[in-house]
């Protein structure tokens, strides 16, 4: 357990940093939306559904990462049953978004699109999960896995916001473009 709490405390500022990353990005997200939330032709509930709310749930899926390795747990059982229960809950959500991408009519994804918005967060909760369980066994090894899983989803929520709003301003430009020239 005293290796365990050492580790952990090495990974202190780390979680810091993604937590509070994370944290920062979601209000971002927020006003984003709201902003953009007159131009409500170009970004429909099928699309912020299957592409925008997973964004907000991966950049929530690092900050509870970063609180609940930051928790100041007296044995490894919760933030290991903890951590494996985020990373099984996050693959039932992405089940959930391909299915979304899947059934919307809004928008064709490209490859890089389910690389970005479903395979990587996929991934990443898969890493959780395993890490969740692993932790007991090999602290090392888990704590650098559950670090790399907050900082991926981190880091694919960034690129997912960037992605989403960048969509939505060039569709809404073309389609401005467009109007603008049949008057």
């Amino acid at each position: 357990m005293n290796d365990y709490h050492a580790a952990r405390s090495a990974w202190e500022s780390f979680y810091v940093i993604v937590g509070s990353s994370g944290g920062a990005l979601i209000g971002l997200q927020f006003v984003v939306i709201t902003l953009i939330a007159d131009r409500h032709r170009y970004a429909t509930g099928g699309g912020l559904s299957a592409f925008g709310t997973p964004t907000v749930v991966h950049l929530s899926g690092a900050l509870v990462v970063a609180a609940i390795m930051s928790a100041p747990w007296r044995s490894l059982g919760p933030p290991s049953l903890a951590i494996a229960s985020c990373g099984v809950a996050g693959l039932v959500y992405g089940v959930i978004v391909i299915r979304r991408a899947h059934g919307q009519t809004d928008y064709e994804p490209v490859w890089q699109d389910w690389v970005w918005h479903m395979a990587l967060p996929f991934c990443a909760y898969a890493a959780l999960g395993v890490a969740g369980f692993w932790l007991r066994a090999h602290v090392e090894g888990a704590l650098v896995a559950i670090g790399a899983a907050a900082l991926a989803l981190l880091l694919v929520g960034i690129h997912n916001a960037w992605d989403t709003v960048t969509h939505i301003v060039m569709t809404s430009e073309r389609e401005e473009k467009g109007a603008g020239s049949r008057e």
